[in-house]
């Protein structure tokens, strides 16, 4: 009978649990969540992407042209951390 009696309280104490969660979670007020703003998508001031859109545009003509490879040559400078006189001296090195 003990073990009966156990198992009741148990169960009792896990509806009481549930009731209290229950009533709680109904009664708190939310606060209204405020979207988090994004900055609007804006023109890229940055001279580097319309001279990237530009060549872009070329397509294989682009490959032969000086300064479509320049602006490769940078863009893959800046995505790689290394300041423009890094990618010199490694020119310079490999000549």
């Amino acid at each position: 009978m003990e073990g009966k009696n156990l198992v009741r309280i148990g169960a009792i104490v896990f509806v009481a649990f549930a009731i209290t969660a229950t009533v709680i979670e109904l009664t708190r007020k939310d606060e209204p969540v405020r979207p988090v703003s994004t900055p609007a998508l804006a023109p890229s001031a940055d001279p580097l992407r319309a001279e990237q859109r530009r060549c872009q545009q070329m397509g294989e003509a682009a490959a032969n042209e000086p300064e479509c490879l320049r602006v490769w040559a940078e863009t893959r400078d800046r995505f790689l951390g290394r300041s423009p006189s890094d990618s010199v001296q490694r020119d310079n090195e490999d000549q």
